[in-house]
């Protein structure tokens, strides 16, 4: 299946990272030079209702080749100049042509926060991120084992970095929450099978605790299905291929966004 084989490239690429640049030298890195940090969780809260969190995403197993772009700088300032409230980098390469070297430079050309996605397994990753100068970044609960998850989330907290804590199912919800996840991302394409469902976020939504954030991802394509999300409770939206395929992406956003100009 697809998710282990990404997996498995994931475990390879970590090895050959550590051997480049060890953990402890990371560690040392951020402590003498920490990238200046964006809000991420209260970028989301002060647009509560109407977040759009803009994906930069090339290609994806599902998909195939959504962009042919190499220079994701344009996308990026286009997202931001079109309201979206914070960016999303994919960094994986096999299998969704992303790169570290798109979250750097799109942090460095944008205001708003960045969020890193990729499978993130291990607490290199983590560090790296915020070496990186993510704001955010995606752990991914169907993968962790609990005990990591919490792992990961503790190490994220002490960066400074916001996790989203994506979930698809009751199970991954219930461990999300008993880790301590402030922020639950429900994704509404299984990763097993690629099949997605906005129903997924509907049926889920309802056992989030309120004085917790919930961003929507996956499947997203127009301004019904963030108004029916939204008055499900849902706090943000996490768009990638909607805006990729679009010829013009910034007046996709507009058109997402509708008349929304807050909660309630």
């Amino acid at each position: 299946m697809f998710l282990e084989k990404i997996l498995d490239k994931k475990k390879d690429s970590l090895k050959r990272a550590e051997k480049k640049v060890s953990l402890e030298r990371l560690k040392e890195n951020l402590e003498d030079n920490s990238p200046p940090r964006r809000d991420f969780r209260g970028s989301l809260e002060r647009n509560a209702g109407r977040a759009v969190i803009a994906e930069i995403k090339r290609s994806s197993p599902s998909k195939g080749v959504l962009s042919r772009e190499k220079d994701p700088l344009e996308r990026a300032v286009t997202y931001e100049k079109s309201g979206a409230a914070a960016l999303s980098i994919l960094t994986e390469e096999d299998f969704f042509a992303g790169s570290l070297e798109d979250l750097t430079r799109v942090k460095g050309a944008v205001k708003i926060p960045v969020l890193r996605k990729d499978f993130i397994i291990s607490e290199y990753q983590v560090y790296e991120s915020r070496s990186r100068g993510a704001d955010a970044l995606l752990l991914i609960a169907s993968i962790l084992p609990e005990e990591d998850l919490r792992s990961l989330l503790e190490i994220s907290y002490s960066l400074s970095l916001d996790p989203l804590v994506e979930v698809h199912t009751r199970e991954d919800l219930e461990k999300a929450l008993n880790c301590g996840a402030d922020i639950i991302g429900i994704n509404n394409r299984d990763l097993k099978t690629f099949q997605t469902s906005l129903e997924v976020t509907l049926e889920l939504v309802a056992r989030i605790p309120a004085n917790l954030l919930v961003v929507s991802e996956s499947g997203i394509k127009d301004f019904y299905d963030i108004k029916k999300l939204r008055e499900a409770g849902v706090d943000a939206f996490l768009i990638g291929e909607a805006l990729m395929v679009h010829s013009s992406p910034g007046e996709k956003i507009k058109e997402l966004l509708g008349g929304f100009h807050g909660k309630g």
